[in-house]
Order: C-alpha cells, then sequence, then structure tokens
C-alpha cells in the first residue's frame, strides 16, 4: 500500500442503504448516475482489500408498510417490496460489474434465472474471493425490514460492522431537516436508540445487533469519498453500539 492509502481496520463489512439512496433527485425509480457514483464508492472500499456485503432496501420503487397502509394485505405488500429490492440489486451488480467488480445478487426467494438462492457456505466463499455481494428480498419474510435482513446477514457473514449510509452524517436526537437545534451523537448505545426511538433502524434490527455485539455506524452517502473515509476512521459518523 501507498502512504497515502487509508489504513482501514476492518476486514468485512455490510453495507446497507436505502432504496431512495438510489433515486437521485428523482422522486421515483433509479437514478442511474447515482447508483453509479455509489458504486465507485464500493470500489474504493474493495480496492483495499475489504470484503463487502450489502443490502439496499426498496423503497425508491414500493415500500410495503404504504402499500398496507392503503388496503392492501401487509404480507402481499411486504413480498411486493422484496421484488423491489432485488431489481435495486440488480441495477447495483450491473454498475459494480461495469467498474471490473465481480458482483453476485444473492436472493432469499429463489428466483434462478435472476439471482442465487442464499447458501450461507456459498455466499462465504465468495465474500473470500473478494466478490461483492448483495443480498437482495429481505430475509425472505413478510414483517420484517432490509434493516433486519441487513444485520441478519452481516451475523451469518460474520462482518465486523455494518455500515449505513443515510442522508444525514450520523444519527441527531431530532430530525436535523426539521429541527436547527438537533445534536448530533458521536456515540451512542443500543439501549439508548431503543429508548428514545431514535430512528437509526427499526428495533428488531437494533435488538439483533445487540445481542452479538455487532456495531452500527451511520454515515452520510451523499458526502464523495464518504464510505473509505468511514473505514478508515475520518469524517463525521455516528458510531451504535
Amino acid at each position: 500500500m501507498s502512504q497515502d492509502t487509508p489504513q482501514v481496520s476492518f476486514n468485512r463489512v455490510m453495507l446497507k442503504i436505502s432504496g431512495e439512496a438510489l433515486m437521485g433527485d428523482l422522486g421515483y425509480g433509479l437514478h442511474p448516475p447515482t447508483v453509479e457514483r455509489i458504486a465507485r464508492e464500493v470500489q474504493s472500499v474493495h480496492s483495499l482489500g475489504v470484503e463487502i456485503c450489502m443490502v439496499i432496501g426498496g423503497g425508491n420503487i414500493f415500500r410495503g408498510l404504504q402499500g398496507s397502509a392503503q388496503g392492501m394485505e401487509r404480507t402481499t405488500a411486504d413480498y411486493m417490496g422484496m421484488l423491489a429490492t432485488v431489481m435495486n440489486a440488480l441495477a447495483m451488480q450491473s454498475a459494480l460489474e461495469g467498474l471490473g467488480i465481480h458482483t453476485r445478487v444473492i436472493s432469499a426467494i429463489t428466483m434462478n434465472e435472476v439471482a442465487e438462492p442464499y447458501i450461507r457456505r456459498r455466499a462465504v466463499r465468495h465474500l473470500e474471493k473478494k466478490r461483492v455481494c448483495i443480498f437482495a428480498a429481505g430475509t425472505g419474510n413478510p414483517y420484517f425490514t432490509t434493516d433486519t435482513a441487513a444485520t441478519l446477514r452481516a451475523n451469518e457473514m460474520s462482518c465486523e460492522a455494518i455500515f449505513k449510509g443515510t442522508k444525514v452524517d450520523g444519527v441527531y436526537d431530532k430530525d436535523p431537516a426539521k429541527f436547527d437545534d438537533a445534536k448530533r451523537y458521536d456515540m451512542v448505545s443500543y439501549d439508548d436508540v431503543l429508548q428514545k426511538r431514535l430512528g437509526v433502524m427499526d428495533a428488531s434490527a437494533i435488538a439483533l445487533a445487540r445481542d452479538n455485539n455487532l456495531p452500527i455506524i451511520v454515515f452520510s452517502l451523499d458526502e464523495p469519498g464518504g464510505f473509505q473515509g468511514i473505514l478508515a476512521g475520518q469524517g463525521t459518523y455516528t458510531r451504535v453500539g
């Protein structure tokens, strides 16, 4: 490694991003330049030799909770949301492979024509071969969010941390977009996140991370070079642990 290459303290990580992160300035769907920009962020970390798992939400296409709120059966709405995450995973795979990074989409719902089924040992082998693994279709079960899926897969893959890329540079005590006096935490405990309802992830994801002592690092995806910098301990972020 050259002198100016940041030293990273992680060997295997989970990157969780929302579906909305892929929208760019659009109100719906995928914005290809934004997908490519995020792919470049992943490439910058991959080039340091870090093994990368990804989970992408589906909110830019369909959100199960909103569907069920409009009278659709919750399980059906959730399955539609899972299919949305597969579409996002394929888009990210295309962008990453365009940059020369071997990528596998691994779906919790079997659809052999477009994605591999989830087999833990096979997924671990992909990571050892420095392929990026994108876990799609959530956990394969309704009533579980992609946050829970990311935490579950991070535990199964023995990831050392979950990096949650959001629109803001950490966890705040209230919404910084609405309140000027919102304070950012540098460090916050799992129990505080649950008690104060800080909205980092849903409660089941936080509890699963807490029970397995898996740190969650919340940072802004909008900052260029953010992911690589955060891995090296630079920049602004909040660590949940």
